[in-house]
């Protein structure tokens, strides 16, 4: 049992690392859009991100698919541009209209990304353990949980300068995904495969 606790903490402070904060700014620029009202549809994405992020990790430990870390660390800001991209493009419409299943795939691909490109660190970590299946399920619950610490913090900061500053969701959701985009783009030219 303190090798799941050990993979809960890991999943935690895997997308909470300030220091390699991609996870991060993908989740922001995911929730931009969404209100409190829509949060069973940002938590169904959430957990969509999750299940394929450790999709590819076991993928990964279980040797079945490696891929080329170079290619991931650069196809990771293109996620959050792509993202964030979308978001201004439809900044007017409505969450509930918006196609989830457009988003569910999209999703569930970058969450794929992701995980392939913490797989080669997890992949040394699980090297000495016999049974896999239950520290990947611990790194998803720290995962899981971590992600949603986050939608809060972004759905608490939508509503609060929404109140305060009597903004609508439209610019907000403008405005942040251009700041997320300001972010992204030096990752994108730092890890550009020249």
């Amino acid at each position: 049992m303190g090798n799941f606790w050990f993979y809960i903490q890991m999943g935690l402070e895997h997308v909470l690392d300030l220091d390699a904060y991609d996870h991060i700014l993908f989740l922001a620029a995911l929730s931009v859009p969404f209100t409190f009202a829509n949060w069973k549809k940002i938590l169904v994405l959430a957990t969509i991100f999750t299940i394929t992020h450790c999709a590819s990790l076991a993928l990964s430990v279980y040797e079945v698919l490696t891929v080329d870390i170079g290619l991931i660390e650069f196809l990771i800001p293109i996620t959050i541009f792509f993202t964030v991209i979308h978001n201004l493009l439809h900044a007017n419409k409505v969450a509930e209209h918006r196609d989830m299943v457009l988003y569910s795939v999209a999703t569930g691909f970058f969450g794929l990304v992701h995980g392939f490109g913490f797989s080669n660190y997890f992949k040394m970590l699980m090297a000495g353990e016999e049974e896999k299946i239950s520290p990947l399920l611990g790194f998803a619950v720290g995962i899981e949980f971590s992600q949603i610490l986050i939608l809060l913090a972004v759905l608490c900061t939508n509503y609060i300068v929404r109140s305060l500053f009597t903004v609508k969701q439209p610019l907000f959701t403008q405005v942040t995904s251009i700041i997320i985009l300001l972010i992204t783009i030096p990752m994108l030219f730092a890890t550009f495969p020249w």
